[in-house]
């Protein structure tokens, strides 16, 4: 289609060429024109969209140029205006589950995992798109000021969550397009002390749910999400072990390890079902297990009057004591599943022996050492 300046000049002058219809298309307005017919008849008219839409908007001669072009800028503007109107409407919550439904197609389970608890703690629940500034998530991330870990994680899926956005056309631009990664955490050295670590204890008789995950991360010295997603499946209450899935693992490597009398004595008090610890609250794209971390974690500062620690460090505290109550280092890290010098390497390839009587032996020494501490309380 030949490009020109159309005036009222030369429009009389344009020609019709024989057998088919030819448009004209003005130089100074996109997608408008003068369409004439093989016949000679003009019409001015505007094509416009991926689809090329094409409308007439009068016949040349009836309708004045200046008039018609008048009418396609309006059109344009219109349509242009309800695209950007459009464009943000979605909910958060819609677009996250659509956000989660493509990462599975090219991550592992764990990151699928890891994006849904993160956007799903520090998300907008069914607040439209459009509605979500950076004010309103530099303060989801402010509130994590004390767990760069945690901030560093948040705000990396926050922007990959809305780059998608911005991919799928739900959003014009990315309200995250300024936000830097926070200064690197320097490497946690907290252990709790035995005064601590029995008030912790003591003060999750009455945090229900939670109550049970931190017991239980105490009593095993496994991850936080770990304990969170287990699955009565996994457990062996005739063997007393428990098997943790390759694509829960940070190593993605199955875990086995064994657990003792305190720990089933907990289980014990838990209701059935596939999961030990079921979300709250479930929705579409949300989590299916306990995710409450924030609301609990404070509640449980407050009632055992232990400040200044996070849950990975029962985890530390953990491997603490039982180096303390002299376990080999080999039969600890077995346990708790870390890999380094010890299982990594030659070792990790032909070393075999699962250290299921040693961890057994160790657990034993742990639980008592727990009802020691208790009784002294």
């Amino acid at each position: 289609m030949p490009t020109i300046a159309l005036t009222d000049r030369t429009i009389p002058h344009l020609k019709p060429v024989p057998g088919k219809q030819v448009i004209y298309l003005d130089r100074t307005l996109k997608g408008f024109g003068v369409r004439v017919s093989d016949q000679g008849r003009m019409s001015f008219v505007l094509t416009y969209g991926a689809n090329r839409q094409r409308i007439k908007l009068g016949d040349v001669g009836v309708v004045k140029l200046a008039d018609a072009r008048e009418q396609a800028r309006n059109i344009l503007a219109e349509r242009q205006l309800g695209m950007r109107q459009a464009t943000g409407r979605e909910t958060y919550e819609r677009a996250l589950a659509a956000f989660l439904e493509a990462a599975k197609a090219k991550n592992k389970e764990r990151t699928v995992r890891d994006y849904t608890r993160l956007l799903t703690s520090y998300g907008f629940g069914a607040e439209h798109l459009a509605d979500i500034g950076a004010r309103d998530i530099h303060r989801k991330l402010d509130s994590l000021a004390n767990r760069p870990s945690e901030q560093a994680h948040a705000l990396a899926a926050l922007k990959i969550f809305f780059r998608f956005c911005v991919r799928r056309h739900l959003l014009d631009t990315t309200p995250m397009e300024r936000f830097e990664r926070p200064t690197r955490a320097r490497s946690r050295s907290r252990v709790l002390s035995e005064t601590e670590l029995t008030r912790v204890w003591l003060a999750c008789e009455n945090t229900g749910v939670f109550g049970k995950i931190v017991r239980l991360c105490i009593l095993l010295g496994q991850r936080r999400s770990e304990i969170a997603h287990l699955e009565w499946a996994w457990i062996d209450e005739h063997e007393r072990t428990i098997t943790l899935p390759s694509q829960l693992m940070k190593n993605s490597r199955e875990h086995r390890f064994p657990y003792g009398d305190m720990t089933a004595a907990l289980f014990a008090t838990i209701p059935r079902g596939e999961h030990l610890f079921p979300a709250r609250k479930t929705w579409r794209g949300g989590g299916t297990v306990y995710n409450a971390w924030n609301k609990d974690k404070p509640k449980l500062d407050a009632a055992s009057g232990v400040t200044d620690w996070v849950l990975h460090d029962l985890r530390r505290t953990f491997v603490s004591s039982w180096a303390a109550l002299g376990t080999r280092l080999e039969v600890t890290e077995k346990y708790v599943n870390h890999v380094s010098g010890t299982h990594s390497g030659i070792v990790g390839i032909y070393q075999r022996h699962s250290f299921m009587p040693e961890m057994r032996a160790a657990t034993k020494i742990w639980e008592e050492k727990l009802r020691s501490m208790l009784s002294l309380r």
